[in-house]
């Protein structure tokens, strides 16, 4: 159990869809609440708190925040589940084929991360009011305005052309008017920026509450916003990338500086970031996590319900796990490297990688479960090629997820069963090798190439480092671990080629892959080579095919479209 109090807590999960009286009403003694008695600071900050909640509380096994539904769009992971009718709106985004405006997982996104803003804009709205005797108006602003750009962010990447919601006292007529095209795309991001900025210059830099965001958070979420803002793909008539825009990676560079973090780093072991512990969680590395707890006081504490389907079923073990998210051929080949221990960055996938002969990078033993290897570093369970590790019978082959999994070993500690699996596991949202990365990427888009090559070795140094769960697989199961830092000078192309290869192996299967590939602009060339080269690993993909200037994003739900009044545009595509 977090000895903190937990802000995303289940004491409030309840109420966090609740309308804000009904909330009060609850806990608040008094039948009606005046004016104010709803400024009152005890009542003010239980609203922030449950704006805090919906984030836990408004997700789903369908539609988790953490994107991993939505990343097997990507070429890191196969749907899995128990066929391609099971979960059969996903396979059609995972084939992009058959997708429509009326599926219900296209609206459940939009109107649950909608849930989320209005939940935060009523604490706004509340605090705005308050007088300035609350001596945390001003932090508990910048908090919301925090957590409002992280719905508008997680919004905009699945469907580009969002509303959105700034005006904390919306009036029921100006709600009705609103567009999706008030903004250009590059607008859309400044919308995103401007709350994060105002969140920075307030936001202290260091929180006693977990969960709470600081100013290192918010420089991490700028960092990120501006590299995406940087790729400007503003032609209403393609979503191509158009430019790449100098001053906002220079944005870049500012909001990734090092002294904004000097509460944070890199662990030894990359695997403590994924660790349910808590004497991991909460590290160095993690700059703003969703909190999840268990023995709190409720009947299953505060857990992380998002993960639900990825658990395989293993019998009288995780029994009734859905194994979905399952980590693809193309990207365990991605993690084989040469006598030179560096990743064969343009011929990975020439062939499949052989654990008897390759070279390896270690990070794959830490993010991928494959035939032959213990499941979760539990030699009691060995991942084998039958139906007990792929409930599709090998269709989606056989391969498990390890960043989202706990070891059975921990059942009813921290691996709780309901309706579905669950765990009090942190979900980081923004770490510090990510950061690392994109100034990275930055310096090598703007032909600063050593610098880029730089920190690319910091997380390669860490990633040679990170084998305190698999120091025996070499003697134990026969693999080679080799893994080494870049030598010399590189081009600018080569030195992208190096960023983009190092974020897929640092990040795989942390559902950012996908939206990498559309903020490049490399989706449609990168997918269609991969459903060509998966056909044989993965016989789904024969009628896979990404068009380009329609797949990069989500429709807008046709729900959405109707009630609008002709408000929303949808996104191109000829949906």
């Amino acid at each position: 159990m977090k000895k903190i109090f937990n802000i995303f807590g289940a004491a409030l999960l309840l109420c966090a869809l609740a309308s804000c009286n009904d909330f009060l009403e609850e806990h608040v003694p008094q039948a009606a609440l005046s004016e104010d008695q709803v400024k009152d600071p005890k009542n003010v900050e239980s609203m922030v708190v449950a704006a805090y909640a919906v984030f836990t509380s408004a997700e789903d096994i369908n539609s988790s925040f953490s994107m991993w539904n939505f990343d097997v769009r990507s070429d890191d992971a196969y749907k899995g589940g128990n066929g391609t009718s099971d979960g059969d709106v996903f396979h059609q985004l995972e084939i992009e084929q058959g997708v429509l405006t009326t599926n219900w997982n296209i609206n459940d996104m939009w109107v649950r991360l909608y849930n989320c803003i209005s939940r935060v804009n009523i604490a706004l709205s509340v605090l705005e009011s308050c007088d300035d005797s609350f001596e945390a108006k001003q932090q508990r602003i910048a908090e919301m305005k925090f957590l409002r750009a992280y719905g508008h962010f997680l919004l905009k990447r699945l469907y580009k052309y969002i509303p959105f919601i700034m005006n904390p006292n919306l009036t029921y007529d100006e709600y009705n008017v609103l567009s999706n095209r008030e903004f250009t795309n590059d607008e859309g991001w400044q919308q995103i920026i401007n709350d994060l900025k105002e969140a920075f210059d307030t936001l202290p830099e260091t929180q006693e509450e977990l969960g709470r965001p600081t100013k290192g958070a918010a420089a991490a979420f700028l960092t990120k916003v501006y590299l995406y803002k940087a790729y400007r793909q503003d032609d209403p008539e393609t979503n191509q990338v158009t430019s790449i825009n100098q001053e906002d990676l220079k944005k870049v560079i500012e909001y990734s500086d090092p002294k904004y973090y000097g509460n944070y780093g890199l662990e030894k072991d990359i695997h403590n970031n994924f660790r349910p512990e808590e004497s991991y969680e909460n590290g160095r590395e993690s700059i703003w996590a969703i909190q999840y707890s268990r023995n709190d006081g409720s009947t299953y504490g505060n857990l992380n319900w998002s993960y639900g389907l990825i658990p395989p079923s293993i019998p009288n073990v995780t029994d009734g796990g859905c194994d979905f998210y399952k980590p693809s051929q193309n990207l365990v080949n991605a993690y084989r490297t040469g006598t030179d221990g560096l990743p064969y960055i343009d011929t990975f996938n020439d062939r499949d990688y052989d654990m008897a002969a390759d070279n390896a990078d270690p990070r794959l033993f830490l993010t991928v479960g494959m035939p032959g290897m213990p499941y979760m570093f539990n030699k009691d369970y060995i991942i084998k090629k039958n139906h007990v590790w792929s409930r599709s019978n090998g269709l989606y082959g056989y391969n498990i997820s390890l960043k989202h999994n706990v070891d059975p070993a921990l059942i009813n500690v921290y691996l709780i069963k309901g309706s579905y699996w669950a765990s009090s596991m942190n979900r980081i949202v923004f770490r510090y090798a990510d950061v690392l990365l994109e100034r990275a990427e930055a310096y090598a888009q703007m032909d600063k190439t050593s610098e880029a090559i730089s920190l690319v070795n910091d997380i390669r140094n860490r990633a040679g480092g990170s084998t305190q769960m698999i120091a025996t697989y070499p003697a134990d199961y026969g693999v080679s671990f080799k893994v080494n830092t870049y030598p010399g000078s590189y081009s600018k192309e080569d030195a992208l080629k190096i960023v983009k290869m190092e974020r897929r192996l640092e990040l795989g299967m942390e559902s950012e892959r996908f939206f990498d590939l559309v903020r490049w602009g490399d989706a449609a060339t990168v997918l269609n080579k991969y459903y060509a080269e998966e056909i044989d690993n993965c016989n789904i993909y024969s009628e896979a095919h990404f068009t380009a200037d329609k797949d990069e994003y989500l429709p807008i739900p046709f729900e959405q479209l109707s009630a609008s009044n002709g408000h929303y545009v949808q996104n191109i595509g000829n949906w």
